[in-house]
């Protein structure tokens, strides 16, 4: 009888995975047009990146090389 239970076991853990794996995937279908549209993100991450260091500039917090040589490297995405 021993067999019987764990086989019984296998195949009720076998179907919650199976189960489990339906309702992530329906869940991941539903949410898809939710989310945000990841490269006007990033755009959105370049401008805000130079906008903080225009500041950084303007408040003297770092001089005019260091914001070139800055302003360079976010340019180069």
């Amino acid at each position: 009888m021993g067999m019987m239970n764990f086989g019984m076991l296998l195949n009720m853990l076998f179907w919650i995975l199976i189960i489990g794996f339906a309702i992530y995937g329906v869940v991941l279908l539903i949410m898809k047009p939710f989310e945000k549209n990841k490269g006007s993100d990033r755009k959105s991450d370049h401008v805000n990146a130079l906008d903080i260091l225009r500041e950084r500039f303007a408040r003297g917090e770092i001089n005019e090389e260091e914001y070139e040589q800055k302003k360079r490297v976010l340019n180069k995405d």
